[in-house]
């Protein structure tokens, strides 16, 4: 059982601060796709000319409406000096934690690594406490990597990262990421319908404070499907499951978020929404308001969604 043993330990699981980054080049990325089943070439080529404008649309859609439910928000513009086809998913090569640590990781594709711009962890130490800046990417000389908090789907409070070992998420990467943050990790294997490695863990897990959402269908082996249900129990979570269909359209894909009077949104795509049942959609309406809206050109392109969209930021204020 694993237990808060005191009341400076713990964490809030969600943030009302949410940095995101508008696109500028954005499209189907060559490589990335080998490793990701979620980008849709055919898709891509039917929107090339058209993408960057629609992915611009939808983002700024979204950011809308997490405006409009008072989350803070802290955007910056992509550059179109350097070629970053999914610089919308900042949350990959970045993570911000309550401690004051920034944590920059290893990333797979050689032109995602670019993504990493100190200019932005500079201007948010303007305004939050940054005491050591953790830096992995060293990892990427051994063909090692581990894609931040799309690799890992973090539980703050407990400060547990689940995460389902793949191309993108090395073990000795996130033993080093576990042994910075003080973190236990609860690693396991994940495949599609086809059998193939599901390439980022947040696409088939959302951990919010006293809820999970989980395709426990898609961890075939028995032993590792108990403990990743025995741990979303112990920590007292109530756990929603999803299929692998859906899945596939997002729906595990999500962000629990907050506003400054600490009302509770659960964030993800029009289509991830759209896959959930009448029943799943009322389970997690009694822990946070659902918002969605319409990813479709991102998600198509780039085999991610809303939550690859928002990174976190847990770090303390000045």
């Amino acid at each position: 059982m694993r237990v808060i043993t005191s009341s400076a330990q713990i964490q809030p699981q969600s943030t009302s601060r949410i940095m995101m980054i508008r696109p500028v080049r954005f499209g189907f990325n060559e490589e990335t796709a080998e490793s990701n089943e979620f980008q849709q070439e055919s898709f891509a080529q039917s929107t090339r000319e058209t993408a960057q404008q629609i992915a611009k649309e939808e983002f700024d859609l979204m950011i809308d409406q997490l405006k409009k439910a008072g989350v803070n928000l802290h955007i910056f513009e992509d550059t179109d000096d350097v070629y970053r086809p999914d610089a919308v998913f900042s949350n990959n090569w970045v993570s911000f934690h309550q401690s004051g640590k920034v944590v920059l990781y290893p990333m797979m594709a050689e032109n995602r690594r670019a993504e990493r711009r100190l200019d932005i962890v500079d201007r948010l130490a303007n305004d939050f406490n940054v005491e050591e800046v953790i830096d992995l990417t060293h990892f990427e000389a051994q063909g090692k990597f581990l894609e931040g908090t799309g690799s890992m789907v973090l539980d703050r409070r407990y400060k547990i990262a689940y995460a389902c070992l793949s191309p993108r998420t090395h073990m000795e990467v996130l033993d080093a990421f576990a042994d910075a943050l003080g973190y236990e990790v609860i690693a396991f294997s994940a495949s599609d319908e086809n059998d193939k490695p599901i390439y980022h863990t947040n696409v088939l897990m959302c951990v919010g404070d006293i809820f999970a959402v989980v395709c426990l269908e898609a961890i075939k082996d028995p032993d590792e499907r108990y403990l990743v249900r025995s741990a979303l129990e112990e920590t007292k979570k109530d756990v929603i499951e999803i299929s692998l269909e859906q899945v596939r359209h997002f729906a595990g894909n999500m962000l629990m978020v907050r506003n400054d009077k600490s009302n509770k949104f659960l964030v993800m795509s029009t289509q991830a929404y759209d896959s959930l049942t009448r029943q799943q959609r009322q389970a997690l309406s009694e822990h946070a308001r659902l918002l969605h809206t319409d990813l479709s050109v991102i998600e198509g392109n780039g085999g991610g969604s809303a939550r690859c969209m928002m990174t976190e930021i847990h770090l303390p204020r000045k």
